[in-house]
């Protein structure tokens, strides 16, 4: 009963708790919070995303995962797409200034390149792509990957204390807020991860069950 079931490439805690929650209910026997677990509790290795698009990077983690641990594994990628820049940072949003994870950096150089650019032309959006993996197959029936988006408009300042990235510069469609500004509950029910999760959830529920 408490030997992993699930794999999450991941080391972000919040990720996991936020994946244990969508799961929670959704399949008979399964006890998320002891067999839904990160890469850091099966010893999973840290995976290059070389890919071209979230797509790839997603896949590539979650086959690597579910091939170093036997396990059913989900990995997502994610990032930031600037019409106006022709979709940029999109992968590579998280070393955009050209230092991986410095997100003020990399914040303040996208507020900058955008500077002169009108309201009317900051469309953007957060893309996440979650893939899952079964491993011992080779067959797409036992993959899928699904992409989740959060639509918005980049402001031309930070807003908002919370989140993390470009989470203060981001005002979805609809909201009078930056996503920095929301609750973690606001953000996990219209969040381009959340969409693509929940998306992912009958493959996920049709793996375990297996």
């Amino acid at each position: 009963m408490g030997r992993p079931r699930l794999v999450l490439a991941t080391h972000n805690q919040g990720k996991l708790a936020e994946l244990r929650e969508l799961l929670r209910g959704q399949v008979p026997g399964l006890d998320v919070d002891v067999q839904v677990v990160d890469a850091g509790a099966v010893g999973a290795p840290d995976v290059v995303e070389d890919g071209v698009t979230f797509e790839e990077n997603a896949l590539k983690k979650a086959r690597a995962v579910a091939h170093a641990t036997g396990l059913p594994s989900i990995a997502d990628d994610s990032g930031l797409s600037v019409a106006v820049l022709g979709g940029a940072p999109g992968i590579f949003s998280a070393r955009w200034s050209g230092r991986h994870g410095d997100d003020q950096a990399n914040l303040e150089l996208l507020l900058a390149q955008l500077k002169d650019v009108r309201d009317e032309h900051r469309q953007a959006a957060f893309v996440c792509a979650a893939a899952l993996a079964v491993p011992g197959t080779a067959s797409a029936g036992h993959e899928a990957v699904e992409l989740g988006e959060m639509p918005g408009t980049l402001l031309r300042e930070p807003r908002g204390d919370g989140g993390f990235g470009y989470d203060p510069i981001l005002r979805p469609d609809g909201l009078g807020v930056s996503v920095a500004e929301l609750t973690r509950e606001e953000k996990n029910a219209i969040s381009h991860r959340g969409h693509a999760f929940r998306a992912l959830l009958p493959a996920i529920v049709t793996a375990l069950a297996g």
